[in-house]
């Protein structure tokens, strides 16, 4: 097999698994991790299709600001998602 058949099945398998775990993740956080190393996983993909220019703007806009913008918009709208539960004693 081709060199770039071998690199799109592996960017290819970790974009289906990190798009699994970004759905079943049970932290908000965690969703958004897992959002932003698919996004990268696509950004590689645009790589070996020779787009370079939208791989580029697919890690500056998604990868880069669209999970940024999410983590904000977590901690400003929802401060108890971000605590943990304490025991009172």
């Amino acid at each position: 097999m081709d060199l770039e058949v071998v690199a799109f099945l592996i960017l290819s398998g970790l974009e289906v698994g990190a798009a699994v775990m970004t759905v079943t993740a049970k932290k908000l956080v965690h969703n958004v991790f897992w959002l932003a190393v698919t996004l990268i996983t696509i950004a590689g993909i645009y790589l070996l299709f020779l787009a370079e220019f939208v791989a580029w703007i697919q890690i500056i806009v998604y990868a880069g600001a669209v999970p940024v913008l999410f983590l904000f918009g977590i901690m400003l709208t929802r401060r108890k998602i971000m605590e943990e539960p304490h025991e009172s004693q």
